[in-house]
């Protein structure tokens, strides 16, 4: 019995044997074939867009916020007491530089000013006998300086009286827009009573605050742009003045351009998106941003060489909202991958569409 069973074991084993070796045989060549293509095939290009390494200008820009302001303010007050006679413009309106804006009464005064006159008058007549007689020899030189003396204080409180009646004419100092009035005519003022506000805003004024580190950068005659909230409309100006100190709290420098205004569109006090050019380089190289890879010792971009996708390790600068300057590690007229980086392995085979700048735009 044990015979037999070692026997059906060895006659099991070789049957095996000979179906391993007839299988082959027995396959459709077709088959067979393709079994052979799929273990020599090749990994698939992949189709990826590049950027020709070129030359350009690249401008680096620093966005901060600003305020407008007027570039002459002014709150129309009364130099001295009195009370208004009478009020001659109307709010929200355009005055003009030396525009009567409010009379006081001027009755004591004027009466004050006129007194000051026939003294002055009287003093001056008085002055001219005294000379005469000094040169007769009939007085003596300390006689005709004291009405001379006189004279000269006399004709002081005139010019006093003048100017104190002057002040009952209250005119705008400068042109501009005058604003709500906040007086009536009957109204007793005083030096502390505000009658208005005038305000020069053409051109206006933007006052913005530079970080600390770009304190070097800022200089005068600067161009900047600006926006105001509410408008999709940019303007321009140019910067004036910068203070010479930096703020201890914010640690930045504030700076002032002005800006032409001729429809007032522009208000004093509004909040303003502003945009200062710090440098340009006219030959900076740059890739999109999404083309730069972060990596544990670096940054890498993919170039293409030879059909293949090859790593290198770049050393970046400035960045704008979408470029980044590439400062070592690329030269002009190489190609970087700029999509589908996530799937390139170095080595990879590619095939290139070039990236063609956008018609028009800025750098």
């Amino acid at each position: 019995m044990a015979a037999r069973s070692k026997a059906l074991l060895w006659l099991g084993a070789a049957a095996a044997v000979l179906a391993l070796l007839l299988i082959p045989r027995l396959m459709p060549a077709g088959d067979e074939d393709a079994a052979a293509a799929e273990a020599a095939a090749e990994p698939e290009a992949l189709v990826v867009d590049v950027k020709r390494m070129q030359p350009e200008l690249l401008v680096e820009r620093l966005a901060t916020t600003g305020t407008l302001q007027a570039d002459e303010q002014v709150e129309i007050r009364s130099e001295i007491a009195g009370v208004v006679e009478s009020i001659h413009f109307d709010e929200g309106v355009r005055v003009d530089a030396g525009r009567l804006l409010v009379q006081l009464q001027d009755e004591e005064l004027a009466a004050e000013r006129d007194r000051a006159r026939f003294r002055v008058d009287l003093a001056r007549q008085r002055e001219v006998r005294q000379q005469d007689l000094l040169a007769q020899g009939l007085i003596s030189q300390d006689e005709y300086d004291t009405a001379l003396s006189q004279l000269n204080v006399l004709e002081a409180e005139l010019r006093l009286a003048e100017a104190q009646l002057a002040k009952t004419s209250i005119e705008a100092p400068f042109d501009g827009l005058i604003g709500f009035r906040f007086i009536s005519v009957g109204a007793a003022l005083g030096p502390q009573t505000p009658i208005a506000t005038l305000q020069k805003v053409d051109p206006v004024k933007i006052e913005f605050a530079v970080p600390e580190r770009y304190a070097a950068e800022v200089r005068v005659g600067e161009a900047i742009s600006f926006r105001v909230k509410g408008s999709e409309e940019r303007h321009s100006g140019q910067v004036y003045a910068i203070e010479p100190t930096v703020d201890r709290e914010t640690r930045s420098l504030r700076a002032r351009a002005r800006s032409a205004n001729p429809d007032g569109t522009l208000l004093p006090g509004a909040f303003a998106d502003v945009e200062l050019t710090i440098r340009e380089i006219p030959d900076a190289l740059t890739v999109p941003a999404i083309a730069v890879i972060p990596e544990l010792g670096g940054r890498k971009v993919f170039v293409v060489e030879d059909g293949q996708a090859v790593p290198r390790f770049v050393e970046t600068g400035i960045r704008t909202d979408t470029d980044v300057q590439i400062v070592h590690g690329l030269a002009p007229d190489e190609r970087v991958v700029v999509s589908g980086m996530q799937r390139l392995a170095p080595g990879a085979p590619v095939v290139e569409r070039t990236l063609e700048p956008a018609e028009g735009a800025a750098p």
